[in-house]
């Protein structure tokens, strides 16, 4: 029997988020406490995991974009398949630190080799 896959580092800090927020702040006119729009990224090294996690997501409110690979510059390099999500959601520097501790559990319950991160946008509006 082999042994349990080590669970990922977090490498997203508190610090780190805080430093986003300011960042944000200081260069966008966007009003952080509103809803915004928040894509959620995982990876793996074959897709049939990332559409199980997909759909178990997808149950918790968060929206489906898409499952695809990046072209590498290195032909040999591994290529990961991706899995981006979105949802609208309110956050602070605190309550994305615990989203995002949530979501390195779910990766590493769904055996999944990472949860990498998530970017942010305003929430587009028809017509905008």
């Amino acid at each position: 029997m082999s042994d349990p896959k080590p669970r990922q580092p977090k490498t997203i800090t508190l610090e780190m988020l805080q430093k986003m927020f300011v960042n944000i702040s200081e260069k966008t006119d966007w009003d952080m406490t509103s809803e915004m729009l928040w894509g959620y990224f995982f990876t793996h090294h074959e897709p049939g995991a990332l559409e199980v996690a997909r759909d178990l997501l997808v149950e918790q409110g968060y929206r489906f974009v898409n499952i695809y690979q990046l072209e590498e510059e290195d032909p040999n390099a591994p290529r990961p398949w991706w899995l981006h999500l979105e949802k609208e959601e309110t956050h602070t520097p605190a309550s994305l630190d615990v989203r995002n501790d949530e979501l390195y559990q779910f990766a590493y319950d769904q055996g999944l080799d990472s949860y990498d991160g998530m970017d942010i946008g305003p929430i587009e509006t028809e017509g905008e």
